[in-house]
């Protein structure tokens, strides 16, 4: 933790207020009667600033706490009975506290935030029944008396209601707002938001989720432990009644009227419990329905809790100011030669990855199937292979992130093994990995996204981070947010994280996905940079110009085993390689002639972004009547964002689309997007009454898509859709789609994770539809296979049409086999005049 004065003057604000409190309380200026409600509000401070800030930076939501709450008053009662100091409660009803916080945060971290809030609230009624049981210690529902606790370090006796009680309560709610002060500005909180916010990226950067939610719930409980000792001080009598369930609501809307996670939040909420007695007799209501309509009215009206609504102004203020300042445009890096280097030794030292056999199973599923592969320090391995080939599996393996798959095989890294490694200890041993779709810390900072990657933050971490920031072009938006940064700067910031500690091995999951083209340069110089410095890499990619570019050898995968290897510019020449892109298949299937020239969908110059990402470039595309067209392109071209906007569910960020009157569309998406539980027949059913088909017409389209469907299938109409292969979801799935009597039918990824009799089977059925006059619109990684099947093709390259052509034309195959893997531009005129 670094201090500043700054943070000082902040810390030092809560115990100022207290001084000036006790100080009107000892001159009478606050009137008796008045003293203690401030002492209460003191407390009640302490517990809903525990509450709030074990919801806003752990994401744990406790009806728990009023049992911590009993504990603590219990013990100061039990304990002045039978003579015990008042340092011994404090500390016994501390430790209590933070051992049960810890098991029950521990418990729950497991589960979902439901199960949680059902533990806790067992844990609660527990803690209640024992109170009224234990009758013996806790005087049961008769309640039990505060007596006075003597201080063994000679601070004096305390007396149970007593007005030294009073003044103990209100300085520490003063010294317990002034350590919240810095723990939110340290690495313990920005360790807790990075859980919460994202658990699998947390244990990339050595983060587990289980123990910072039990770190954080020992830390809450333990603190309204202590503030349950000061409830029985002020009170001096102790009984179930202020313990209830009631308290447990009424705490977490004193969190929510304040605001869930600030310091500040927590006192209003203490007020407001204290207080809340009189403004229900004030109005005449019973207090649970003063609490519904003050908590209802906060979050229609104040969501984000009444504090943050009254700074919110001066941050606007801030904010403006804060954007005047642009982002200057990141320095660019020095040029560095990726020649590759010789290895500093041969054999085993110059390894520092080594996989072999390795296998990854999911049930019955083989993700990745008996995979070698070995990485030496001094290089850029890429590895290739198309969507489910087992590449993001691969590199999991080397992360520690395989969930619940079954691992086989060896991983040795740096000479030792990696196997039974956690995923947070293989940061430790020096492995950075990113995300493909740079999963960042949404509720820290820039700066704090990477600095959480510190367990005890320095004023050399901030300057080692400062200066990791400036190096990747981050420096100028250090303390915004990522939601407020493109996607591009939000990739950087991925990388950043990885980067930090400098690891020895950098995994990289797609770092070239969505970035425009200045961003891509960008990052494969940082890439070199890095090799440069000696730090081995492992990067897997669909942009194979760009991920060529900066690796040094090739390994590709196909259906989770290595296909082949070589180097940048040969390994596309394998055969096998080749096809697991492109596809083999037989002949073309004998599709009917064109029935016209009439376009029914037309697309112009439509362009498409999702948040900053972009998924489609200016793509012109006729769609004609009675014809089928593949849109053939590798995963992460844009296919599935051009048949939403095809099909009409989505509207694109640019562009026009326009349809020759009226005209129907249909789609089965990528995935199939079934209701599992619904049978068959109810899967079509819902899709008709969607579309406003009821009653007669609705039997009459039953029967006609039953009878489109295999045999195999029309008699299980009654059998729920999980229980089919996955060949027979895909063509329920455009059963479908065709119950509404499309005019155009767009198949998204019609053959994925199918055996290839089935798929063979599936666009058997898909050409029938063709031959009964439908236009179909065919979505393919495969080109090989769009090029069978389609009177026309037009391939995807990173969101841009770069060819479109027939697949009978002689010079066609070329063409589009270069524009999918390399997206020659040049080729679109001279293939769209063919048209």
């Amino acid at each position: 933790m670094v201090f500043n004065r700054s943070l000082l003057a902040k810390a030092a604000l809560g115990p100022a207020v207290g001084a000036v409190l006790m100080a009107f309380m000892a001159s009478g200026a606050i009137p008796a009667y008045q003293m203690y409600s401030v002492a209460l509000a003191a407390v009640y401070t302490i517990v809903v600033l525990s509450v709030g800030l074990l919801a806003g930076w752990s994401g744990i939501w406790s009806v728990g706490h009023p049992a911590f709450f009993a504990i603590g008053a219990y013990f100061a009662a039990y304990g002045s009975g039978h003579g015990w100091s008042l340092e011994t409660v404090v500390l016994g009803a501390v430790v209590t506290g933070t051992v049960l916080g810890a098991f029950l945060g521990y418990a729950g971290a497991r589960f979902s935030m439901l199960y949680i809030a059902l533990l806790t609230l067992a844990f609660t009624m527990v803690t209640l029944e024992l109170v009224n049981r234990w009758s013996s210690v806790t005087g049961g529902d008769q309640g039990v008396a505060v007596l006075q606790l003597r201080s063994s370090l000679g601070l004096g006796t305390l007396a149970g209601g007593s007005t030294e009680s009073q003044y103990l309560a209100v300085g520490a709610a003063a010294v317990v707002l002034a350590l919240a002060v810095p723990a939110a500005a340290s690495g313990l909180r920005m360790r807790l938001v990075a859980a919460k916010s994202h658990p699998l990226a947390a244990r990339t950067i050595g983060i587990a989720p289980e123990a910072q939610s039990a770190l954080a719930f020992a830390v809450s409980a333990a603190f309204t432990t202590f503030a349950g000792v000061l409830l029985g001080l002020i009170t001096g009598f102790v009984s179930p009644d202020p313990f209830s369930l009631n308290l447990g609501i009424a705490l977490i809307a004193a969190c929510v009227l304040g605001g869930v996670g600030t310091i500040t939040g927590a006192v209003a909420g203490g007020a407001y419990l204290t207080w809340n007695p009189s403004l229900s007799s004030a109005v005449g209501l019973p207090q649970p329905v003063v609490q519904g309509l003050v908590l209802i009215g906060v979050l229609l009206f104040l969501p984000g809790g009444v504090v943050p609504f009254l700074s919110a102004p001066l941050r606007s203020v801030l904010g403006r100011v804060w954007r005047r300042r642009a982002p200057t445009p990141p320095k660019s890096a020095p040029a560095v030669d990726l020649a590759p280097r010789q290895p500093a030794a041969t054999g085993e030292a110059a390894v520092v990855l080594r996989l072999e056999h390795v296998s990854v199973a999911y049930g019955g599923l083989k993700a990745l199937e008996d995979a070698s592969v070995s990485l030496r320090q001094d290089e850029v391995l890429a590895v290739i292979g198309p969507n489910g080939a087992g590449k993001t599996t691969l590199l999991n393996a080397v992360s520690g992130l395989t969930g619940n798959g079954r691992v086989s095989g060896t991983v040795e890294f740096a000479g030792g093994s990696l196997l039974k490694a956690r995923a947070t200890a293989r940061r430790r041993l020096g492995i950075g990995r990113t995300f493909q779709h740079a999963e960042v810390f949404s509720e820290l900072t820039v700066a704090e996204n990477v600095l959480c990657t510190r367990r005890w933050i320095t004023a050399r971490d901030r300057a080692d981070v400062a200066r990791l920031l400036d190096s990747v072009g981050l420096a100028d938006v250090a303390d915004r947010r990522p939601a407020e940064l493109p996607f591009g700067l939000q990739k950087r910031l991925d990388l950043a994280r990885a980067m930090a500690e400098e690891p020895k091995l950098l995994v990289l999951d797609e770092p070239f996905g969505g970035l425009d083209a200045g961003e891509r340069a960008l990052l494969a110089q940082q890439i070199r940079r890095l090799h440069a410095q000696g730090t081995a890499v492992l990067v897997i990619d669909h942009v194979l110009d760009d991920l060529f570019s900066v690796a040094h050898r090739v390994l590709a995968f196909d259906f989770g085993r290595t296909i082949g290897e070589g180097t940048p510019d040969t390994v596309l020449d394998n055969p096998e390689v080749r096809s697991s892109y492109l596809g083999t298949v037989g002949g073309r299937a004998e599709l009917p002639e064109r029935v016209g020239e009439r376009s029914v969908l037309r697309l112009s110059g439509v362009g498409h972004t999702y948040g900053g990402v972009v998924a489609l470039r200016d793509v012109d595309l006729d769609v004609r009547e009675g014809v089928v067209l593949g849109i053939a392109g590798a995963n992460g071209a844009g296919k599935s964002t051009l048949a939403g906007i095809l099909h009409g569910s989505l509207k694109p960020a640019r562009g026009s689309r326009e349809t020759g009157g009226t005209v129907r569309t249909s789609l089965a998406p990528e995935g199939r997007a079934l209701f599992k539980t619904l049978s068959l027949r109810e899967n079509l059913e819902v899709a008709a009454y969607a579309a406003g088909i009821t009653g007669a017409p609705l039997r009459e389209r039953l029967a006609e898509t039953t009878e489109w469907l295999p045999p195999r299938l029309r008699d299980r109409m009654s059998v729920p859709a999980a229980g089919l292969s996955g060949g027979e979801q895909q063509m329920l799935a455009i059963a479908r789609a065709l119950i509404v009597e499309p005019d155009v039918l767009i198949v998204d990824e019609p053959a994925l994770g199918l055996a290839p009799a089935l798929v063979d089977e599936v666009y058997d059925r898909l050409v029938r539809l063709a031959h009964d006059g439908l236009t179909v619109v065919l979505l393919e990684q495969l080109l090989s296979r769009a090029m069978s099947v389609c009177h026309e093709v037009a391939v995807l390259h990173e969101g841009s049409v770069a060819a479109q052509g027939r697949p009978g034309d002689p010079s066609f195959a070329a063409l589009a086999e270069a524009a999918y893997f390399s997206g020659a531009q040049e080729t679109a005129a001279a293939t769209t005049a063919r048209l």
